[in-house]
C-alpha cells in the first residue's frame, strides 16, 4: 500500500501542499469590489463543499452509498471536528484582515502544529509521549512559546509605528486574540481526518486506492466545517447589505475566490495522501511538517505583501527570531519520531 511503501514520497507530497495551503489567502488581497463576506462566502462553497464532494463522487462513484453502509459514528466523529474546525475557518480569516497574512499564520500554525501532533500521537500511540518522547514534546512547546512572544512584540511594534488611532490597536489586539483562539481549534480538522479512518477503510474495502480514499474523509470534514462559515458570512451580508455587491465585476471577483480555494483545498487535499503515504507517524510527523512549510512561505509571502515594509528594524528582527523558534519547534516535534 502507498500509506507505508512511500515514505520519502509522502513527504514531498506534505511539503508541497504546505506551500499550497499557504497562498491560498494571496488572491484574496486583489479583491477591490467585494467585501470579505463576499468572498468568503463563495470561497468556502467552493472548497468546502462543491469541491470536495465532486472529488469524493470521482473517487467513489456510489459515495451516498458508502455514507450509509457506515455507522452513525462513524461519520459523527469527523463531522464534529470539522465542524469546530469550520469555526477556526472563520476567526482565521478574519485573524488575517486584522493582523495580516504573517503574523496570521504564524501564531495558528505553530500552536495548530503542536496540539495536532500531540493529541493524535497521546490518543493512538499512548505509551509514546512517555519518557524521551515526552522531553521532545516539552522542548517543542517551550520553543512555540518562546517564538509566538517574540512575534506578539514584533507586531506590537510594527502596529505601534503604524497606528495613529486607539481603534487602530484594539483592532490588532482583537486580531491577536483571535489568532490565539484559531490556534487552539485549528488541529482538530486533523482530529477529523484521524477519527474518519473507518470511512476511508471502508472506501478502500470497495476497491478504492488509498490516496482517493480520504476525499471521502474530506468531504465529510468540510462540509460539516462550511456550516459555521456559511452562517457567519450570511449574518455579515444581512447585517452589512452587502449582497448586493454580488453583481460588481462577478467574474473577477469569483475567480480570485475560485484560485484560493484551489489552493487550498488542493493543499489540504495534499496532506492527506502525503500522511497516509508517510506510514503510521504520518498524522503527526506529515502535520509538523506540512505547518513548517506552512509558516515559512506565509512568512514570505507576508514580506512580499509589504506587511513588513513600515515596521521598524527591531521589529522585523524579532519577527525573525519568532520564525525561527517556532520553525524549530515543529522541527523539534519530528526529530522524535524519525529516531524511530
Amino acid at each position: 500500500m502507498m500509506a507505508s511503501s512511500h515514505p520519502i514520497l509522502g513527504l514531498g507530497i506534505v511539503a508541497f501542499s504546505g506551500t499550497l495551503t499557504a497562498t491560498f489567502p494571496v488572491p484574496m488581497k486583489f479583491s477591490r469590489e467585494w467585501r470579505w463576506e463576499n468572498t468568503w462566502l463563495v470561497y468556502a462553497t467552493l472548497s468546502l463543499v462543491v469541491m470536495p464532494l465532486a472529488l469524493a463522487a470521482w473517487a467513489e462513484p456510489h459515495l451516498l452509498s458508502l455514507y450509509t453502509s457506515l455507522s452513525l459514528s462513524d461519520l459523527l466523529l469527523p463531522a464534529l471536528f470539522g465542524y469546530g474546525w469550520g469555526i477556526a475557518q472563520v476567526t482565521f480569516g478574519l485573524s488575517i484582515a486584522r493582523v495580516g497574512i504573517a503574523m496570521a499564520f504564524a501564531i495558528v500554525i505553530g500552536m495548530s502544529a503542536l496540539l495536532g501532533s500531540v493529541i493524535p500521537l497521546a490518543l493512538f500511540h499512548p505509551t509514546a509521549p512517555a519518557g524521551i518522547t515526552g522531553a521532545f514534546y516539552l522542548a517543542s512547546a517551550a520553543l512555540l512559546t518562546c517564538g509566538l512572544v517574540f512575534y506578539a512584540r514584533a507586531g506590537r511594534e510594527r502596529e505601534a509605528r503604524l497606528a495613529t488611532t486607539t481603534s487602530s490597536d484594539n483592532g490588532f489586539l482583537q486580531g491577536l486574540l483571535l489568532c490565539l483562539f484559531t490556534g487552539c481549534l485549528g488541529p482538530m480538522i486533523n482530529l477529523g481526518f484521524v477519527f474518519g479512518g473507518n470511512i476511508a477503510a471502508q472506501a478502500m474495502q470497495r476497491g478504492v486506492t488509498a490516496g482517493r480514499a480520504t476525499l471521502c474523509v474530506w468531504a465529510i470534514v468540510l462540509a460539516a466545517g462550511y456550516l459555521p462559515n456559511a452562517a457567519y458570512t450570511l449574518y455579515l451580508l444581512k447585517r452589512n447589505d452587502s449582497a448586493a455587491v454580488f453583481p460588481q465585476s462577478f467574474l473577477r471577483e469569483a475567480s480570485l475566490a475560485f484560485a484560493a480555494a484551489v489552493f487550498w483545498l488542493f493543499g489540504m487535499l495534499g496532506y492527506g495522501v502525503g500522511a497516509s503515504a508517510m506510514g503510521a507517524y504520518g498524522n503527526s510527523i506529515g502535520f509538523a511538517v506540512c505547518m513548517a512549510v506552512l509558516l515559512l512561505w506565509s512568512s514570505t509571502l507576508g514580506t512580499f505583501a509589504g506587511e513588513w515594509r513600515m515596521a521598524p528594524p527591531r521589529a522585523r528582527s524579532r519577527m525573525g527570531i519568532g520564525v525561527a523558534l517556532i520553525t524549530a519547534s515543529m522541527i523539534t516535534l519530528s526529530f522524535d519520531s524519525l529516531l524511530h
